[in-house]
């Protein structure tokens, strides 16, 4: 959200921080345990590189925040976009459950960046 209160633009989202990281991400759809993968966080979302891409439009997602903070953020996503990144698969998610408390500790993170 902006700081007027609306949503934000793709121009605006693509223009916040984007900050390396790891994930764990589980696709339901697949079942069984979650998958480390590198990828980037940004204030709406992820995105990660994969050998494959997800089967179904929604994952879980956890991670840590970089720079030792211990508690574990957990979310759900929508896979919003796959592109070819050479011979692996770039998912991007839009989070779209997320306790509160998680979101303002994830904005509070890239704020300080």
């Amino acid at each position: 959200m902006s700081e007027k209160g609306t949503p934000l633009s793709v121009e605006e989202r693509r223009d916040s921080a984007r900050v390396p990281i790891r994930i764990m991400v589980r696709d339901p759809a697949m079942g069984g345990s979650f998958e480390e993968y590198q990828g980037n966080l940004s204030i709406g979302g992820v995105f990660f590189v994969a050998g494959h891409p997800p089967l179904g439009g929604r994952v879980e997602l956890r991670f840590l925040l970089p720079g030792g903070r211990t508690e574990e953020i957990r979310a759900t996503g929508d896979v919003i976009r796959v592109t070819r990144e050479g011979q692996a698969f770039g998912t991007h998610v839009r989070f779209v459950e997320m306790p509160l408390e998680a979101e303002l500790a994830v904005a509070r993170f890239l704020e300080g960046r």
